[in-house]
């Protein structure tokens, strides 16, 4: 948990990012737009380490990162009540995606059908979050205003996508079947944190320092109750009713 402290780093930090936004979208402060990405970076690299050792060069995919975080500025809503990491996430991890679905192409298919299916697979991506589900063959064809045959032999094409061999090496003493499934502890970490540093907002100060000391310091719910001055059974309701907060503030989140 972080400490009241880095709660307010934090919140300083959304602050400078709202501000670097409004400079940009409101003035057309260029240099706020740019501090802003390279502010980012860190978050950008993050995101990229996730698909590393799937055969595209660490930097490669962190400049494709970049591209979202660009792509995020550009969106971003000022009216939104999220913060700008929150909203960026989703949106470079998606640019990411497209990446390898771009760059993955095997067969001989025709130019026009490869660049339908890119532009499908892009309107996919924003109609969904539009509506909410997975739009139908028919509103993917008239948001690309194509025949609905078309697409749907678009959508088929998938299958002329490269497959790669589970024995295929992904690094030393290592192969795509080893590297299938595996999870970022650190980038877990870093994304639960930008969303606790969201949440915590919803407590007073109080329950952030409960959870503190709970959570990061160990003490013991007797402990806390002795140097917060209440009993330890309020302790314990405080820490069940926070985490419940949270959990409800973190699945609120666009990026929970």
């Amino acid at each position: 948990m972080t400490d009241a402290g880095g709660h307010i780093e934090s919140a300083s930090r959304a602050v400078r990012e709202q501000d670097l936004l409004r400079r940009y979208h409101e003035g057309g402060d260029l240099r706020a737009r740019d501090q802003l990405a390279e502010e980012m970076l860190p978050l950008a690299r993050a995101l990229a380490g996730r698909y590393a050792g799937r055969g595209e060069p660490m930097d490669d995919l962190v400049q494709v990162a970049c591209i979202g975080i660009m792509k995020a500025i550009e969106g971003f809503d000022l009216r939104r009540e999220v913060r700008f990491s929150s909203y960026a996430t989703p949106t470079v991890l998606g640019e990411i995606k497209r990446h390898f679905r771009d760059r993955t192409w095997a067969m001989r298919v025709p130019r026009g059908m490869q660049e339908l299916q890119l532009e499908v697979a892009r309107r996919r991506d924003e109609l969904t979050g539009t509506l909410g589900r997975s739009p139908t063959v028919q509103e993917l064809a008239d948001a690309v205003e194509a025949p609905f045959e078309e697409v749907l032999a678009t959508i088929q094409s998938v299958g002329a996508r490269r497959t790669r061999s589970l024995d295929e090496p992904t690094g030393e003493d290592m192969t795509l079947a080893d590297s299938i499934g595996g999870r970022d502890i650190e980038l877990d970490r870093s994304e639960m944190r930008v969303l606790l540093d969201d949440a915590m907002a919803v407590l007073t100060s109080r329950d952030r320092e409960v959870l503190r000391l709970r959570f990061e310091e160990d003490l013991t719910q007797t402990e806390i109750s002795e140097r917060i001055g209440v009993s330890q059974m309020q302790i314990s309701r405080i820490i069940r009713q926070s985490i419940a907060k949270l959990r409800l503030e973190i699945d609120r989140s666009p990026a929970g």
